[in-house]
């Protein structure tokens, strides 16, 4: 039986695994109960990644348009 790592699973849950392996997993995941778990898992975290929203901070976009004004000021007077 083959040995199945992590990025396996990664391609096989985002649907990126070649016809063969994706064949190999799916029959290994109803015999290989650890294999199973650890892809359960990797659903569940995948599931959750939807589920953040992520977004700078008003300091940090702030920071980056002080920095963009004074690379702009700095353009216009070298011209």
């Amino acid at each position: 039986m083959h040995k199945f790592i992590e990025e396996d699973l990664i391609q096989f849950l985002y649907n990126e695994s070649c016809i063969e392996k994706t064949a190999q997993i799916k029959s290994a995941l109803e015999t290989d109960w650890e294999l199973k778990e650890k892809y359960d898992l990797l659903v569940s975290v995948h599931e959750r990644l939807h589920e953040i929203s992520l977004s700078p901070s008003q300091n940090s976009i702030d920071n980056i348009l002080s920095y963009a004004e004074r690379s702009v000021g700095e353009l216009s007077t070298s011209t």
